[in-house]
């Protein structure tokens, strides 16, 4: 019994979920994880319901400081304001099953062999599971041990840096990852503005030709390699998105590209 108690007070868990305007959705998230000791969610503004609902069951409450600038950078913070050094990543749209509730609880009282531990998610576009096309399992590091834990501190699709060996877990997150084909648009929308401006950042070396090599490749790797067929017409959507990802970055660095060269024949002219 003691060496049980010992464990435990050992590896308390922490839950982050970051939030705005939630309110439909929070308290499916918070339930799923309510036997935690620290839920923190961080909130971006919200003007609904969110931060009311998520206190009534038992949420710490924080408001993100400043403008989402970098996302890598706005990650890390977060984990500054947990409690715990074991801490579970979650997004709002996102449900831990009661079956990886009980594995995550087992591994915290047993001791976890890992620094980190790579878990499955179930995504849905509505009410459809995409099983194929590299969807799933679709494993993220989102457990973790944040002593060893770091983003990487770029705009968008930070990656994951953590010092040490990680670990698989069985059970799966639910993820429900856009409501439609609509939402699913308007997110790869805005991701693609944030890749853009990585790459601007960057400098990146890309032209037509390349963008459409890696357009094709995306959708033969989804569609094809990955199986993506087996989904029927929603993984041959997904292929066919995955390759517009890379033309609309594309066109949308080459418009940054262009708005930024005559901006400096502008000042050029300008100090003759």
């Amino acid at each position: 019994m003691t060496a049980s108690r010992t464990s435990i007070e050992l590896a308390p868990l922490s839950v982050t979920i970051v939030t705005k305007n939630e309110e439909k959705r929070i308290r499916e998230c918070i339930e799923s994880v309510r036997w935690a000791e620290d839920i923190l969610l961080i909130d971006d503004g919200s003007t609904d319901g969110t931060v009311p609902m998520a206190k009534l069951l038992g949420a710490r409450v924080i408001a993100r400081e400043g403008e989402k600038i970098n996302e890598g950078k706005f990650r890390n913070w977060t984990l500054e304001k947990v409690r715990f050094d074991w801490v579970l990543k979650l997004d709002a749209d996102e449900r831990v099953t009661p079956e990886l509730a009980e594995e995550i609880k087992q591994l915290l009282k047993m001791g976890p062999q890992y620094r980190g531990y790579a878990i499955p998610r179930q995504n849905y576009i509505g009410d459809y599971w995409v099983k194929f096309g590299g969807w799933y399992p679709a494993r993220q590091l989102v457990l973790f041990n944040r002593q060893y834990f770091r983003w990487e501190e770029v705009e968008v699709h930070p990656r994951v840096f953590l010092d040490g060996p990680s670990g698989r877990l069985k059970h799966d997150i639910i993820h429900f990852s856009y409501r439609d084909f609509s939402h699913f648009f308007e997110k790869s929308n805005q991701q693609t503005t944030w890749e853009a401006q990585k790459w601007l950042k960057e400098r990146r070396k890309i032209g037509p030709f390349l963008c459409a090599r890696k357009m094709v490749d995306r959708f033969l790797k989804t569609y094809v390699l990955k199986q993506g067929f087996r989904d029927g017409f929603v993984g041959f959507a997904v292929a066919v998105f995955n390759g517009l990802y890379q033309f609309a970055s594309y066109a949308k660095y080459w418009e940054l590209l262009r708005r930024e060269k005559k901006e400096e024949e502008r000042r050029n002219s300008s100090d003759v």
